[in-house]
């Protein structure tokens, strides 16, 4: 099955949140009450009910203000750290890159929040249970287009095969020009969703420069985690061996241990 991926051109936004109201009603996830703190940006951050943001930035350039309109959500990793920390097997690969996520299985631990180095999954105390996107899974395997991409109406959003989209990434900064770039396919093995930015990723706020999956992580469960498991196979390996050689030890009439047969 071909990889999928999300491309963002950024370019083409007008910040008219569709795509955030559309995941939130696939996904039937209802709103929270908010409070204004001055800025079109609702809610403030991504939550457990909210897994797609329009996140608005203002730029002061010369005597001008620019705006910055990026779509938030997760970033669906080739090298997810949250798949590489999660002990219950509810985030994982499927069969089109992407990570998807078994709610059922979820114990709560938050290991992928703290592991997460675009920091989007959302911890719910009340199910105690850890939610993010999982960029329309059954829509996918429906063959349909991710809500999201389905509700653009601006074509800032498209979906497809991921060597046809980054080809297209790629065409459209040339087009673009100036400090245009492609963001996602060169971190983490490369990223199922990819950005079309308009200005450097150090402008955009939350947008990591350099994100990589933590040393932490790596060494835990590259090195140390395999290493673990082969040293706790070899203690229960020496302990049959001793059992099948020597047989089980038995207490002895007067209460100390001995062989048993003997």
């Amino acid at each position: 099955m071909a990889e999928k991926v999300k491309l963002i051109d950024v370019s083409k936004c007008t910040g008219c949140r569709g795509c955030q109201l559309a995941c939130k009603q696939w996904n039937q996830q209802p709103a929270k009450q908010t409070v204004n703190y001055g800025s079109y940006q609702n809610p403030p951050d991504l939550q457990e009910n909210t897994w797609t943001l329009i996140r608005f930035q203002e730029v002061a350039e010369k005597d001008t203000v620019k705006w910055l309109f990026r779509k938030d959500g997760c970033m669906h990793c080739t090298d997810a750290a949250c798949v590489k920390v999660c002990p219950s097997g509810a985030l994982h690969y499927t069969q089109w890159g992407t990570v998807g996520i078994h709610h059922e299985r979820c114990i709560g631990c938050k290991e992928c929040v703290a592991a997460c180095p675009f920091h989007i999954p959302r911890y719910d105390r009340v199910t105690d249970k850890v939610y993010k996107c999982d960029l329309c899974l059954s829509r996918i395997e429906a063959n349909l287009l991710p809500a999201c991409v389905k509700a653009c109406p601006t074509g800032a959003l498209t979906f497809g095969d991921k060597d046809k989209m980054i080809a297209k990434a790629y065409a459209r900064v040339k087009e673009l020009g100036g400090d245009a770039n492609v963001y996602g396919d060169k971190f983490v093995g490369g990223t199922h969703v990819i950005y079309v930015l308009t200005e450097k990723p150090r402008v955009y706020e939350g947008l990591p420069h350099n994100p990589s999956v933590p040393l932490t992580v790596t060494i835990w469960k590259d090195l140390l985690k395999p290493l673990s498991l082969l040293a706790a196979g070899g203690v229960v390996a020496g302990s049959f061996l001793h059992y099948i050689i020597h047989g089980p030890k038995l207490p002895d009439e007067n209460g100390s241990e001995g062989k048993g047969g003997e």
